[in-house]
């Protein structure tokens, strides 16, 4: 009986997500499955912006791959991803090469490119684990360092934020929130420390209507956020940052520049020769790359069309996993011979964290929710992602349950 190959890269949201489908849905005789990771753990990517903060420990968002598979369906590799090579359905590893008849590129993102040179050496990009550790790291060091030299210098104290998108203002709310332990943790006055939020844009959020851009500006500028729009940072310092207003430069002392800019897809696809726009492959409706039965791609690495309104999806952990499950499906039908599916959209709600407790929410519908019940349903959105990924067990290991603190 024909088995054919399925090769999944990478265990974020969608590529772990699509795994753990396959392996509900498939009898072991049916498919011979591997997953490629470069860890032995899956982290949570929508959670990094409070490991970075420190408002949730490093641990609390890793899950053992192991934990959620079955590993007599699944054969997991703990290697990098070197080069897909398409034509030979190959993927090439560090250590080792796999031949596939179905491929899966779930390899999620990177940071946006920085074209700038003045400003790749003394910025802090929220892009995995370890970047949010050596940030909160370093945030507890520039305050243990205020408090005990005598010459105080306040570009320790100032946080500068690269960007008001998702990561940019979710990041704002979770450390104002933490700044006042912080500050009693190490003798600091509250009051001396300072949150900036640059934009190029003329308003945080850009794309959102402005009740959902009111709201959280007033949230964290309640909590001492402030906000510098319409300007573009063009030098970072080891003790400041320069950015540009109105034509005019304007100099601030800091030590921490947080990255919170744009991100795209893996540079993989693109060194590998598949088409990509911006590092993403404009994939058809049913996930497969164009012109190739034989490749689906899912989650950050994919652009992924709404056809009622012809705008790309947003790149989140919702629209992650809602594409791991119908590429699931249609690799299921695909080796059945059976017709595959679009790839559709059930839960239509974005939301917008702004610190342990407060958020925003836009359904697309219309129906907005704002503070704690936003706050209520993006807990909500995690737990059930635990529960089908791991069932009840990791749901109860590593759920969210006082849904009015963190």
């Amino acid at each position: 009986m024909y088995k054919p190959q399925i090769v999944i890269l990478g265990a974020g949201y969608s590529g772990l997500m699509t795994a753990t489908k396959l392996q509900k849905i498939l009898h072991r005789n049916e498919a011979d499955i591997t997953l490629v990771n470069i860890n032995d753990y899956h982290y949570q990517t929508s959670w990094l912006h409070e490991t970075a903060a420190g408002t949730l420990k490093p641990e609390r968002t890793i899950i053992p791959i192991r934990d959620v598979i079955n590993q007599e369906k699944i054969n997991l590799v703990i290697d990098e991803v070197v080069m897909i090579k398409e034509k030979e359905k190959i993927v090439k590893l560090k250590n080792r090469e796999l031949s596939y008849d179905i491929l899966v590129i779930g390899l999620g993102f990177e940071a946006e490119a920085i074209t700038n040179p003045n400003l790749n050496d003394h910025i802090f990009p929220i892009g995995n684990l370890n970047n949010a550790r050596v940030l909160r790291e370093h945030l507890e060091y520039n305050f243990a360092k205020y408090a005990n030299e005598e010459k105080k210098n306040q570009a320790r104290l100032n946080i500068v934020i690269a960007g008001g998108g998702f990561t940019g203002v979710g990041y704002a709310g979770e450390l104002v929130d933490r700044i006042p332990d912080l500050s009693k943790e190490y003798g600091v006055d509250r009051t001396q420390v300072r949150v900036i939020l640059v934009e190029c844009e003329s308003t945080i959020l850009p794309g959102f209507h402005n009740e959902f851009i009111n709201y959280a500006m007033n949230s964290l500028e309640s909590r001492g956020v402030e906000f510098v729009t319409d300007a573009e940072i063009i030098e970072t310092k080891e003790d400041r940052v320069v950015y540009e207003k109105l034509g005019k430069r304007i100099e601030l002392p800091t030590k921490t520049v947080v990255w919170a800019g744009g991100v795209r897809g893996n540079s993989l696809l693109e060194e590998s020769g598949i088409p990509t726009n911006n590092g993403k492959v404009e994939v058809e409706n049913d996930l497969r790359v164009p012109d190739n039965e034989a490749i689906y791609v899912v989650g950050d690495c994919a652009n992924i069309r709404n056809p009622e309104t012809g705008r790309l999806y947003p790149a989140n952990a919702e629209i992650a996993i809602a594409s791991a499950e119908t590429a699931a499906e249609n690799i299921k039908a695909q080796i059945n011979g059976e017709a595959l599916i679009p790839f559709q959209l059930n839960n239509k709600t974005v939301i917008a964290s702004l610190g342990t407790s407060d958020g925003v929410a836009v359904s697309l519908n219309g129906r907005n929710s704002f503070g704690w019940k936003a706050n209520l349903m993006k807990k909500i959105c995690l737990n059930r992602y635990l529960l089908r990924l791991g069932g009840i067990h990791l749901l109860l290991k590593k759920g969210r349950f006082n849904f009015f603190q963190a």
